[in-house]
């Protein structure tokens, strides 16, 4: 499984931030498993060693389930792709049939820190949902899917 060094570093900031967000959920007493954020962050681009188009997420999934990762390793890496993407949106974008739409809190997380993290540079939501609007149009359903996903983290966060 290699990826180029531009994604590892990715994969690094990814993490971290996620753990951060992860730690502040913690803290407000919701239970988060923190080592599966962490690993979550760190492997969630791991099928860009294979493509580096939106299959990266189902190649990546592949990937850890053939290597004897836990499943719900692979489900973040599965489901992080743009701010999820339903069965009907998949479909039409040649994935699987299937729903990619982040469930647990874990897979939520990780894939609201990688919409965050643009390469190494963190940033924020108004950034996100502005690049979101360059590249699919500014009425893709996709923003909507990223607004909630800010509103659901940023409600159970400590800050």
């Amino acid at each position: 499984m290699g990826c180029n060094e531009k994604i590892i570093q990715h994969c690094k900031v990814v993490s971290e931030t996620a753990l951060d967000i992860a730690e502040s959920i913690l803290e407000s007493g919701t239970i988060i498993d923190l080592k599966l954020v962490r690993l979550g962050g760190l492997l969630h681009d791991v099928g860009r060693s294979i493509t580096s188009d939106i299959n990266h997420g189902v190649e990546g999934a592949r990937l850890l389930r053939e290597k004897g990762f836990p499943e719900n390793l692979a489900k973040i890496a599965e489901r992080h792709v743009g701010a999820g993407i339903p069965r009907k949106e998949a479909k039409i974008l040649g994935l699987p049939a299937k729903d990619f739409l982040p469930q647990t809190l874990e897979e939520k997380i990780v894939c609201y820190a990688d919409k965050l993290v643009s390469g190494k540079q963190v940033t924020d939501i108004k950034y996100v949902i502005n690049d979101f609007a360059i590249k699919l149009g500014p009425d893709h359903p996709s923003i909507e899917r990223i607004k909630k996903l800010h509103t659901e983290i940023m409600s159970i966060t400590n800050s």
